[in-house]
Order: C-alpha cells, then structure tokens, then sequence
C-alpha cells in the first residue's frame, strides 16, 4: 500500500479535527474522494495518542468496515475518550497530545515463531478474546522474539508463557505507521 504525503497530512487533520469535535462540535470535512482515493478504501487502522511520549489513548479497528477517512476519525474519538486504560481526554490536554496513525496491511497465518520480523510485523492472535500488538511496539519497549509473544499472550488475556506451549494461530501483519511529528507538529 502507497499513502502519499498528501493522504497522511489529510488523515492526520482528520483525528485531531475529530478529537476536537468532542469540545467544539465541528465534524472533520470528508476529502475529495476522486482526488484521493485511498482514503475511501476499508482498512483497518489504529489511532495512538501520546503526551510527552507516553501513551494517552490507542484504539483501532483490525478490519475496516467504513472508508478508512472515517475508520481514522472514529479511532481517534475512541483513542480519546473509551481506551480503557485512561480516563477521557480533557480540553486541556488537547493541545498537549500527539496523533501516530498505523494502517494496517492484510493479515498473514504463520507456521512457525521463526517467521515474525521485529520491528516489521504486528501480531494478532486469534484465539480467545484476541490480542493486537502493532509492528512499532516491539521496538519501542526493545523487545525480542520471546518478549513480544509473552506481551501478546497477555495482551490476549493468556499468561505470559503461553506461546512456549504449542504453535498458537498467530496472524502477521505490516502497517504504515506516521505521525504528527514526523510532521514538525
């Protein structure tokens, strides 16, 4: 998947307008979709939020259901207001936060532990309630083959240990990852 410079900077305006829109009421305006076509394709896409580079708010969608313009504005709400892990985003912080977006490539069954790239694959388990790691979570924490599937198994609600078990149905996966302040914001 090719998203230019052009598309990023729209999806980027696009979570922040959406964040916004909690406080002011003012949606984000759809793009011109025959200009930019991508951004009426279903993928699935994550919203991360960060203050002062800690994590604020991540949430996403494995599978696009909606044009990713709108997958993108509605994580970002999500991300600010129901990660779990975090009280709503106030007023006050609105300024303070910054928007990573991952999109997310098709998923790919592995037969072997052996087959996962760090820092390159996302994990997705797909067994129980299912568990997500993007690609960019191994590298930020600097964890090794054993340290991201003990994360993912608990992630998934599964103890840590529990890939050394058996080959469990692991699903890989890329995605384009860019933020706003890769764009000087």
């Amino acid at each position: 998947m090719e998203i230019s410079s052009e598309e990023k900077e729209i999806l980027l305006i696009t979570a922040r307008q959406a964040i916004g829109s909690l406080f002011d009421g003012k949606k984000p305006e759809e793009p011109d979709y025959n200009k930019y076509p991508l951004l009426k394709e279903k993928l699935g896409a994550f919203v991360t939020l960060t203050i002062g580079g800690k994590l604020r708010g991540c949430i996403g969608y494995i599978v696009g259901k909606e044009p990713l313009f709108q997958t993108i504005s509605s994580a970002a709400i999500h991300a600010a207001v129901n990660d779990p892990r975090f009280p709503a985003l106030k007023i006050l912080e609105l300024e303070k936060i910054r928007i990573e977006i991952s999109i997310l490539s098709e998923f790919t069954p592995i037969k072997s532990y052996d087959e996962i790239i760090i820092g390159t694959h996302g994990l997705y388990l797909d067994e129980g309630g299912g568990g997500l790691l993007l690609p960019q979570v191994a590298v930020e924490h600097k964890m090794n083959h054993e340290d991201f599937l003990s994360a993912l198994c608990n992630k998934a609600g599964f103890y840590r240990d529990f890939w050394k078990e058996r080959m469990l149905k692991i699903k890989v996966f890329t995605a384009e990852i860019f933020s706003e302040e890769e764009r000087g914001r």
